[in-house]
Order: C-alpha cells, then structure tokens, then sequence
C-alpha cells in the first residue's frame, strides 16, 4: 500500500493528476491550473471572497462537469446558503430583503471579489438605489440617507422588525435623537416621545424637520385640542365624529371596527401626518402586515400561491364588506374579474352548486387559498385524488 501511495504522489508531482487527487494531499484548486486560463487579476480586489483567497475554486465550482452555469455546484443562494444560512426567525418577525428572498444574492454581491465591504462591487449606496431610486431630491435630508449610509438604519439582507429596520422604529430614532424632547415641535407631547414616524418621513421631506406631505388638518392648525381634549375611551368615535362616511362601512358584517376603548383607526392611520390623504402609517401593504404577519409569512414561503398583486385592496376592503374575509365582491365574482372563463369551462361554482359538507355554496375559495398552499394552483389539498375525493366519493 506504501507503495501505491508514494507512486501516486509522484505522479501528481511529475504532471497533473485529477483536481481532486490534487485537493485530498493538500494541493489548492487553484493552483492545478484555473489561473492557467482564467486570469487571476480578474479575481483579486481589495475585498476578496474567502475561497478564492484560499484559491478553493471548488468550494464553488466542479472542475469537470455540472448541471449548472459557471459549473457551479449549486444555483443562486442555494450555493450560498452552504456557508451563510438565513435566520428564519427573523423572517417571521421582521422581513427579508427582496433578492434575498427570491435568491438572487449576485443582485448586490460580487461572488469572487468587490471594491468595497461585503463583496459589493460598487459603493453601498449606490447599490440600494439600483432598485430603491430617489423620485426626486428633496429639501430635507435624514443625514444617514443623504450620506447614502442606509445600513445604519435598516439591515441588508433579514431583520427583526419591519422595514428591515435595525432596532423597532422609535428606539432606532431616540439612538441618535434623544435631545428631541425639547424640540419646539414636541413641547407639550404627553408623557415620552414616541410613534416618530407617524409625524415624520425617515429619509426626505419637503417640510422642515421631515415632516411628511399631508397634515392631519388638526395637527396643521395647532389643534390638538378638538381631538386630545375629548373624554378619555371614546376610542375610534373620536375619529368618526369627523370622519362620518366611515361609520356606514365599519358597520358591515366584517369590519375593522376594534372593541372596546381602543382607537382602531390609529392602528392603519396616523392621526398626525401620512405621505398621502389617507395617512396611512406605512407604505403599501405593511400597513396590513402589522396585523396579519401569518398570512404574509405564508404567502413568502408557500410553494404555489397567487401571483402578487399591487396592494391587499385590489380584493379587500379597508373598513367593512359585507362578504367573509372583508372582500370586495363574492369571491367567485371577484375572482372572474380576471380568471373570466372560471366557473364555466371549468368545475361550476354559485348557488346552485351546494359543498356538501358546510351546505354552503360552492366558491373559488372551497378548493384555491390565494394566499398560499403546498399544492399545485394553490388548492387546499391535492388534485391527484385527495380534494376531489371529499365531495365525490364514489370516486
């Protein structure tokens, strides 16, 4: 056996030998021969990523043969994930950034060498507005985003809060601004500052001290009065003593109307300032997502669901419906809007089409979940037997 071992070593030595012969005695990759056709500037730069420091070009890449681009073990962030997991966790909790979702991780790194931290081949800030632009510049900056320093707010790839934020919103702000409390703005504030951004925009504002665009016309006369001053409990009648074309929604069968003496409105609503006349407390759906992290959580990481859609009230209603689920129409109604031959050339649905088993009409949503499911066509259970089975037994 000694003999076999040190003809073998001699073997590599006098000329070649396979890659992995080379790797087993302690021989790096890189030096069998990739630099011998790929250049090996092309892969030097102040930031170097650790195997190709290591000059371990298959830690990544097969010298032979691969099913895969690049002859990559592996495709996209499921090559990555080997060495740097994701935090489920935080998914659950927070969020996680779009290409790191989608696994798209070359959307921001460089994967053999960058010119800055991180493997990113150009400055940071430069990066994120790849696919976070600036409409237009405004009059008021938040430093850290004017100086393109987005990571000292929000973290690049999961966080534990939304928005990817670092820290929750208002502990992150008092970090850096604890001497707000004296602002003239906040002389009066009752009891410790805080909701920062139901007032304020976190990156640029045409209004001093970042306020944002629309004004509650309260908060902009110096009125806290009409709505600060009226008996404590009244919860969302304080809003709706305004706002009265509201109470006739909220009145519907499903509605967002909070029992009690909590205030609802506030919960979607800033009663100060918002970026449109809404005043909504956060952009788009994530505003929804305060409440109904579950759904969104199962929408991310279901295997078949319904492709995304602009915002939750394309199907929803924001006050009150008179369908299950706050929706906007009758779900097989709803549905057809865009699937317009469902129901006709496919399994009937409607009120003459009785689920045996709730002796409720049958509908899209008695065999689809559009929020997500394991099943092909986002079905509650699988089409090869299991769904059919439950109403037409004899089969």
């Amino acid at each position: 056996m000694r003999y076999l071992l040190f003809f073998a070593l001699i073997g590599l030595i006098a000329g070649g030998g396979s890659l992995a012969a080379r790797a087993e005695y302690g021989v790096p990759a890189a030096e069998v021969g990739c630099f011998d056709c790929h250049q090996q500037v092309d892969f030097q730069g102040p930031v170097s990523h650790q195997p190709v420091a290591r000059q371990e070009c298959s830690a990544c890449h097969n010298p032979h043969a691969a099913r895969h681009r690049g002859l990559l073990m592996e495709t996209g962030a499921k090559l990555c994930y080997q060495c740097h997991p994701p935090h489920p966790e935080e998914e659950i909790w927070g969020g996680t950034h779009q290409p790191v979702r989608t696994g798209d991780c070359l959307a921001c790194h460089d994967p053999h060498r960058g010119e800055y931290p991180g493997l990113l081949s150009r400055e940071p800030a430069a990066t994120c507005r790849d696919c976070h632009p600036r409409a237009a510049e405004r009059a008021v900056g938040h430093a850290p985003f004017s100086e393109g320093r987005c990571t000292a707010c929000h973290q690049p790839h999961q966080a534990g809060h939304p928005g990817l934020l670092r820290q929750p919103a208002d502990q992150l702000c008092l970090s850096c601004h604890q001497q707000a409390a004296d602002a003239p703005g906040h002389q009066g504030f009752g009891g410790l500052l805080r909701e920062c951004l139901s007032c304020h925009q976190p990156h640029e504002s045409d209004r001093p001290g970042l306020l944002r665009d629309h004004l509650h016309p309260p908060f902009a006369a110096g009125d806290c009065a009409s709505c600060h001053d009226r008996p404590a409990g009244e919860g969302s009648a304080t809003c709706i003593s305004c706002h009265r074309e509201v109470m006739a929604e909220m009145r519907k069968p499903t509605n967002h109307l909070l029992a009690g003496s909590q205030n609802g409105c506030i919960q979607c609503h800033s009663p100060h300032a918002g970026n449109d006349d809404r005043l909504l407390r956060m952009a788009g759906d994530r505003v929804c997502q305060q409440c109904h992290q579950a759904t969104f959580q199962r929408q991310a990481t279901s295997r078949h669901h319904h492709p995304p859609l602009p915002a939750c009230t394309e199907c929803h209603q924001s006050h009150g419906s008179d369908q299950v689920a706050m929706l906007r129409a009758a779900d097989s109604t709803l549905c057809t809007r865009c699937h317009e031959r469902q129901g006709t050339l496919s399994h009937p649905v409607g009120e003459e089409v009785i689920d045996h088993r709730t002796n409720r009409p049958m509908t899209c949503t008695t065999c689809h979940d559009p929020h997500g499911t394991p099943f092909q066509f986002h079905l509650v259970q699988s089409h090869h037997r299991d769904l059919c089975v439950q109403c037409h037994r004899a089969y």
